[in-house]
């Protein structure tokens, strides 16, 4: 398939030929080290190196052997969608003590290890990082006892050292995800609705414990993703009195203050396994390539380095900077000063925290603040699993912030026909969980009943408009603000918060929704997967949806381990599919036998998913057969995965507080006149930052013909995939993780994981 043009040619560059890279799992186990694994063992091969498993950790290290494994590229096939980690990992008393390290030292060096890399906790990489600091004396050591050559010392002078972080708990500071947490989070998430079922069928209370040790995060993000009552988390201890608060607020909960029935569910290690998420396998590849990038380019004089993900982009921390900001907040804790170690944790935990205080926590009507202002929010375009949690934030925020807030039902086509009402506080309780749009959702655009629609807006008083929804709620902003010139009603701030499973919306890198597609068809594909166990050789063509956008077949196949994803934005051709095949071929000798190859459904008008089904199976024949899957309209629907019930409540609440501003900004002469440009916008994440734009700037970034951005983050995705396919290709560095300060990772006003 053809290239996008590369600043800097991987290969021809960073060579590791040579080079002996290590790779190990220490610590509690991580859904998404697998992934990890796999991607550190074929970046590694790739570029020429010799990789090695360490088997069982640092324990591994200690003991040497038949632990320490040349890794092939065939060894980690298979391995994506498997939970825990296949290379075992294991505490290891040994290690701490001084001769433990002498003997890993002298296992390592036997084998021309000097390239370490570490998928752990805080307590793995720090004894990774004491590891790398004692290395030279460690082996003059060796060479005194007669264990090492005397040139060994020089030829393996520096061991290198980069750590990813896999741990569900998310308590590392410096990285706003590790490895592990969101799958840890769909376990929850999953046990949580179950429960909400049976809960309301016998007006029962429920107590969930949930992990994290001393970090709070996994039960803040649960409690906002489920649109928990109340959370108790180390970081905000409850006050005195709060039993009685909490009781208050329930009207329910312990059964000696109010005779109801309680329940606690705790859900142990069940948060630890299963199969990754989407989000996790995408997290630990680019991760596990990053780290392979690292190491080829540090020196002896690179720090120990983390590696990780700021928004979509990699970034790489000072190890020891991220373990001791750690140490920072344990300590900020264990001295009372929650508010700190609230800061400590991060934006992202700190938003987290703020977001859940304003939704779940309703202030009594006299401490609310009266605007006599009346906001409309509806749903635009075809529905997208965290709709329903974004339209529940907007409409809870706005009442915090002494607004009316009105729903309209069906979209534009509702607005128009007057499908208008008030909505309170408790009318969207329990919608987080909730997929589709419970507010109804329609494709019509505004232009052709403008008048009607000023109508309503006249009539219900409309001061300001939240629109949920994907491209279609972008057009419709333009047709609204092109209407201001004969509507003054439409003379009011409006914003759009994207919201679609085809991540096509201009101005943001992702939207509401995408996120739980990505996951259905990641676990489609796990299932077909598995359907060919035990049988011959056979591929597998899988068609996405994303109308031009081929997000979904990219990233997704990038989640799922798929061999080729066909797409609109890399024109492909007769010859790339013929190379296709053969190379499928070529894998198939071995002992590969399943092959995946995505088409996102409008790639191309001739190459159809049909004619690419019969292409393959005609060439494969007498090598493998193919079976052929249309995943359809299963893409919008179900529930909402946490990271998009996150999103979308954190989005909307961040657009419903833009739209209070604007209100007071353009209220003059007791009416609201809003007429620039800047008074309607698109709030999207861009990179590691979230960012209001006037829609009209962003008609020059859009490619209208065929509804997609100009420019898609996401396709510098498209050689990694290739990479772990065993293609060869080139690869774009000019942009991996260059070492930041742990102080600097966050700009002023972002909130880079603002979805989780």
């Amino acid at each position: 398939m053809a290239q996008p043009d590369s600043k800097k040619i991987f290969f021809e560059n960073l060579s590791g030929a040579g080079k002996a890279i290590a790779v190990l799992t220490s610590g509690g186990d991580a859904q998404g080290m697998n992934a990890a694994v796999r991607a550190v063992v074929r970046m590694g091969l790739y570029v020429g190196a010799k990789v090695y498993f360490i088997h069982e950790g640092y324990q591994g290290m200690v003991d040497g052997g038949d632990n320490i494994e040349e890794a092939s590229w065939e060894s980690v096939s298979s391995m994506l969608q498997v939970g825990g980690t296949v290379i075992g990992s294991a505490r290891c008393k040994e290690f701490r003590s001084h001769e433990g390290r002498l003997q890993a030292a002298h296992n390592l060096v036997q084998r021309g290890i000097t390239n370490l890399c570490v998928i752990g906790g805080d307590g793995s990489l720090t004894g990774a990082n004491l590891f790398r600091e004692e290395w030279s004396g460690l082996l003059k050591e060796l060479v005194e006892k007669g264990l090492i050559e005397a040139d060994a010392v020089e030829r393996y002078a520096a061991l290198h050292i980069v750590g990813m972080v896999g741990s569900i708990d998310n308590d590392f500071c410096g990285t706003d995800m590790t490895i592990g947490t969101d799958s840890a989070l769909h376990r929850i998430i999953e046990v949580v609705d179950a429960i909400m079922t049976t809960a309301q069928s016998h007006q029962r209370t429920f107590v969930l414990e949930v992990m994290g040790r001393h970090c709070g995060y996994l039960a803040l993000v649960s409690a906002l993703a489920c649109g928990a009552d109340w959370v108790l988390i180390p970081e905000m201890p409850p006050e005195d009195g709060w039993e009685e608060k909490m009781c208050q607020k329930l009207s329910a909960l312990v059964v000696k203050h109010l005779g109801f029935d309680t329940r606690v569910t705790i859900l142990g290690h069940v948060q630890r396994g299963g199969t990754p998420s989407a989000f996790d396998r995408i997290l630990a590849s680019r991760m596990g390539v990053e780290a392979v990038l690292a190491l080829l380019e540090t020196t002896a004089d690179t720090p120990a380095c983390v590696v990780s993900l700021c928004g979509n982009q990699s970034v790489r921390l000072p190890l020891m900077e991220c373990v001791q900001m750690t140490q920072e907040v344990q300590k900020a804790m264990d001295q009372k000063r929650f508010e700190e170690a609230v800061k400590l944790r991060g934006r992202s935990f700190e938003n987290n925290l703020r977001t859940y205080k304003l939704l779940a926590h309703r202030k009594p009507e006299s401490e609310l603040p009266v605007s006599n202002f009346n906001v409309a929010v509806l749903n635009v375009g075809a529905p997208a699993a965290g709709m329903n949690a974004a339209v529940r934030s907007a409409v809870r925020v706005g009442i915090s912030e002494g607004h009316k807030m009105f729903a309209v039902n069906d979209g534009f086509e509702g607005f128009y026909k007057g499908q208008i009402k008030e909505v309170k506080w408790s009318d969207v309780g329990g919608w987080t969980g909730q997929g589709g749009s419970l507010l109804g959702t329609k494709r019509t655009l505004p232009a052709k009943h403008a008048d009607k629609i000023a109508e309503q807006m006249r009539k219900y008083n409309i001061n300001a408009l939240l629109v949920i929804g994907g491209f279609e709620a972008f057009l419709s902003l333009l047709e609204l603000l092109a209407a201001r010139e004969k509507y003054e009603e439409f003379c009011v701030p409006m914003v759009v918060v994207p919201a679609t499973v085809s991540n096509n919306v201009p101005g943001s890198d992702l939207s509401i929704g995408a996120d739980t597609a990505l996951n259905a068809i990641t676990d489609t594909c796990d299932r077909i997967k598995q359907s060919a166990s035990g049988t011959k050789r056979r591929v597998f063509i899988i068609e996405t949806m994303g109308g031009y956008c081929g997000y979904l077949a990219t990233v997704g196949g990038l989640a799922a381990g798929a061999d080729a994803a066909y797409i609109y934005e890399e024109p492909f051709d007769i010859r790339d599919l013929q190379a296709n095949v053969e190379h499928l071929t070529e894998k198939m000798k071995t002992s590969i036998q399943r092959g995946l190859v995505l088409r996102n459904e409008n790639s191309n008008d001739n190459y159809t998913t049909d004619f690419i089904y019969q292409l393959y199976s005609e060439e494969g024949k007498g090598v493998f057969d193919c079976r052929k899957n249309v995943l359809g309209h299963m893409q919008q629907g179900g529930a909402p995965s946490p990271f998009d019930r996150n999103f979308g409540t954190k989005m909307s609440a961040k657009a419903m507080q833009w739209l209070s501003k604007k209100l007071l900004e353009t209220y003059r002469r007791g009416r609201v006149f809003a007429n620039s440009e800047d008074s309607c916008c698109l709030l999207g994440m861009l990179g590691r930052t979230l960012v209001f734009q006037p829609v009209v700037t962003l008609k020059d970034h859009t490619d209208f013909i065929h509804r997609i951005p100009k420019e898609q983050w996401w396709l510098k995705l498209r050689p990694l995939m290739k990479i772990l396919a065993k293609y060869k290709t080139s690869y774009d560095v000019s942009d991996s993780g260059q070492i930041e300060h742990v102080i600097h990772t966050r700009p002023k006003e972002s909130d880079a994981s603002v979805a989780m």
